[in-house]
């Protein structure tokens, strides 16, 4: 190891505590969509006997050849085994309610799909930062929020898509409103812009929640007020 690697291998980033070589191997090189219905099942300390389950977005490749399955947690897109949160939620593992089995690891069909996919497209990729290496559709119906300055005043946006930029970045994609030309809205339209660039955005829900909040469920809204206050 050079002396280069071994200061790459100490240096720490301060948000996860891991070190820069070990985020470079979970750096997400390919995406696949989730079509079948899988989930991710968490629990939480507020509900120590219950489990949750979750509709999973997709599933990523990583660089070290790991497959995860992502979801839209709090703010950002998440991969299922790194949610240990027990206030928020702790991942617990994989479901497929079609046949109420819980599993632990990617499922293989996934797994070869991906690599498959990224021995095909690994000729075509550009490695310069800032390059849109894939991007695919939302299909769980999940919604960003956005808060007004005045923080009372919320708003909820259908994420179009979720775009994997050359970084390994994930980001939700938005239609601004005022550049719509054509319908409907797919991925790659130049109307689309991240999440991320709007200062007002806060959280990720999907869609039986944002519907609870449109209707002004009592316990969605408490709910909200609780993740606001934070």
């Amino acid at each position: 190891m050079t002396d280069n690697n071994r200061k790459e291998h100490k240096v720490i980033d301060f948000f996860s505590g891991k070190s820069f070589s070990d985020l470079a191997q979970e750096k997400l090189i390919r995406l696949a969509p989730e079509n079948d219905g899988l989930c991710m099942l968490y629990s939480n300390d507020n509900n120590p006997d219950r489990y949750f389950a979750m509709k999973i977005l997709c599933w990523g490749l990583r660089w070290n050849g790991d497959v995860v399955a992502l979801v839209p947690w709090l703010n950002q897109l998440v991969s299922c085994p790194d949610i240990q949160d027990p206030i928020n939620g702790c991942w617990e593992g994989y479901y497929d309610p079609d046949i109420d089995q819980v599993f632990y690891d990617a499922p293989m069909h996934k797994v070869v799909e991906l690599e498959t996919a990224l021995a095909y497209f690994e000729t075509h990729l550009d490695h310069k930062p800032g390059v849109t290496v894939q991007e695919i559709a939302d299909n769980i119906g999940t919604h960003a929020m956005f808060i007004e300055a005045d923080e009372k005043t919320l708003t909820l946006t259908e994420v179009v898509s979720w775009r994997l930029d050359s970084d390994g970045k994930v980001e939700a994609m938005l239609a601004d409103q005022d550049g719509i030309t054509s319908t409907p809205v797919l991925p790659g339209d130049p109307c689309l812009y991240p999440a991320t660039d709007n200062p007002q955005f806060r959280y990720f829900f999907q869609h039986h929640i944002a519907n609870q909040i449109k209707n002004e469920d009592p316990e969605a809204m408490a709910a909200i007020a609780l993740l606001i206050d934070r």
